[in-house]
């Protein structure tokens, strides 16, 4: 997942799994596959990890907005210093292979489907508990979140100030709860 992570699909060679994996070419292909099953392995992985952080931040018996908040701090985080100039990994993959590989656009928008779910959930929860302001509807605010998420991915590679992803995070969010 690492290589794949660090240099993208196209640009990793055989030698760099090899070298990652500590595998003859021999038991590469006879535990992967080959590169895109092998690949693919990596980018499940990658979404399932995602989805777990996910679960916690999101959690049905944690407050709704404390929730978010959570969710949002952690990408906060994760798109912070030099490990949010390394980017992610779904964000790159989408951009480089999504339009191409059926198999990677279906994973790509299964995990964007996902995350919206879990946010309509908590927005939900929200708005039963009198936390949702006037006029949000949790659709239309889940899929604002799931862009600025991952627009926060692309802009991390520029390396912003984390208190200003932070503020902004933070801003956002407090125009959908009270």
């Amino acid at each position: 997942m690492d290589v794949f992570w660090s240099r993208g699909y196209h640009a990793t060679a055989l030698p760099d799994l090899l070298r990652a994996t500590r595998l003859s070419r021999g038991s590469l292909y006879a535990a992967f596959g080959d590169k895109h099953s092998l690949f693919l392995l990596a980018l499940d992985r990658y979404i399932a990890e995602a989805i777990a952080r996910m679960d916690v931040e999101l959690a049905p018996h944690r407050d709704p907005v404390d929730g978010l908040r959570a969710f949002l701090a952690g990408y906060v985080d994760r798109t912070s210093g030099a490990h949010g100039r390394r980017g992610c990994l779904l964000v790159a993959t989408a951009m480089e292979l999504a339009g191409k590989d059926a198999e990677v656009a279906r994973r790509a928008a299964g995990f964007f489907k996902t995350m919206e779910a879990r946010l309509v959930d908590a927005l939900s929860r929200a708005k039963t508990a009198g936390r949702l302001a006037d006029g949000v509807e949790p659709a239309s605010a889940a899929r604002i979140l799931v862009c600025f998420v991952e627009g926060l991915r692309v802009v991390s590679k520029t390396a912003p100030a984390r208190a200003a992803s932070q503020a902004t995070a933070d801003a956002l969010l407090d125009r959908f709860v009270t």
